[in-house]
């Protein structure tokens, strides 16, 4: 039998989603979930569910499965990058050793998970945490890929 990985989990966050019937209202929980390693792993999620448990349990399923590498330089990421995901934007700058990690919202969490520590960050455009946290795995793609092209050329 394989022996699975561990991966700290944190809950970013819950929504509770109310929906008018003709008898009376459902209600049903969202939850927003990053998962990581805390070497260079890290992964989001998002699921439904009529308790917060379950809706839990659901999104740490999936953000397993949608796991990232974080383009690690150290303690910090290996280039500077703009991203844009709808209508958030995110600017991230590597930082010297020793700066500590300058992020706010669902952003510092996931930065977290994935090992980074020294890092400044810049949120603009949104407040929006699930744009925020899909932006933050988009940068890492993004800078996957720039670290593929500099490594084949």
């Amino acid at each position: 039998m394989a022996e699975e990985k561990k991966f700290d989990e944190q809950v970013l966050h819950i929504r509770r989603v109310s929906k008018k019937t003709p008898g009376g209202n459902y209600i049903t929980f969202s939850a927003l979930v990053a998962v990581g390693d805390k070497k260079n792993k890290v992964g989001i999620g998002i699921a439904k569910s009529i308790e917060v448990p379950s809706a839990i349990e659901k999104a740490v399923a999936r953000a397993k499965k949608n796991m990232v590498e974080a383009p690690l330089r150290g303690t910090t990421l290996v280039s500077d990058i703009l991203v844009k995901y709808k209508s958030a934007k995110i600017y991230f700058k590597p930082a010297p050793i020793g700066s500590g990690l300058r992020a706010g919202s669902v952003v510092r969490k996931i930065l977290e998970l994935a090992g980074v520590k020294d890092i400044s960050v810049k949120i603009i455009g949104s407040r929006n945490k699930l744009a925020n946290a899909y932006a933050v795995l988009k940068a890492f793609r993004n800078l996957n890929k720039l670290k593929k092209n500099v490594v084949s050329e």
